[in-house]
């Protein structure tokens, strides 16, 4: 199935049945992805005195809780609110979930002791396109990023000049493939998270960070059709699912 997208006075073809989908998913077991200090998530039948909510058990349905921290446990899409004072909710301020995108592969650096990525670094791989949306897969790109432990590993993080241009360059949406854009541990000051908002600016409202992607190395660098999917939190992040679509 293909469709047809115009986009400033352009027209563009996609293709709707090869979906790429570069989210990773949040499993009730240990296996499961995890960053920032907290246990795995869970999933579990209900329990309420004799009553089990699962077929196994006897119920007549599966009636499951979950438990899980969007930060840490998988694909997560986060607004303003994740660093503002004011509740702000992810739900509030995303109202447009398709958009042109861009993925760059880059291999951080390493400087005073940590792996960056820099600001050259992303000039040279973004090469003057200005896309709605911004894919970062870094390397090495191994499948144990679907269910690596990060938590006092001090991953790569984006530096706040390179932060700072992509910004500029009017990218709306950044997807990365690790816990943060900042560093992990950082006093608290997030330099990555607030030069992408420009908090200490006019602030990107409808502007998002969505960590914990995974983007398999047969996909090729360039230009996509993306899919940001969110599930409808009242909160600062939400689990999402981001998919991307091949522009013929």
């Amino acid at each position: 199935m293909k469709a047809i997208i115009h986009h400033n006075h352009k027209e563009y073809q996609i293709d709707l049945s090869e979906p790429l989908d570069i989210s990773i998913a949040i499993s009730g077991n240990d296996k499961n992805v995890n960053a920032w200090y907290v246990g795995p998530p869970k999933i579990a039948p209900h329990v309420d005195g004799n009553f089990v909510g699962a077929i196994v058990s006897g119920s007549s349905t599966n009636f499951f809780d979950i438990s899980f921290n969007p930060h840490a446990h998988g694909t997560h899409t986060e607004c303003i609110g994740h660093i503002s004072k004011e509740h702000q909710s992810i739900n509030q301020h995303v109202h447009q979930f398709f958009h042109f995108a861009e993925l760059i592969t880059i291999t951080p650096q390493e400087k005073n002791g940590d792996l960056v990525i820099t600001r050259q670094q992303v000039v040279e791989s973004m090469n003057a396109n200005r896309p709605q949306a911004l894919i970062i897969r870094t390397l090495p790109n191994s499948s144990d990023k679907l269910y690596r432990k990060y938590s006092h590993t001090n991953p790569p993080y984006i530096l706040e000049n390179a932060m700072e241009y992509i910004r500029d360059s009017g990218v709306e949406h950044l997807l990365i493939d690790l816990p943060s854009v900042d560093k992990e541990k950082d006093d608290g000051n997030l330099l990555a998270h607030k030069a992408f908002w420009n908090y200490n600016g006019k602030i990107r409202m409808g502007a998002t960070i969505t960590e914990f992607v995974y983007v398999e190395d047969a996909i090729k660098d360039g230009p996509y059709f993306l899919n940001l999917q969110i599930a409808p939190f009242e909160n600062d992040a939400s689990p999402s699912r981001p998919v991307m679509y091949k522009i013929l």
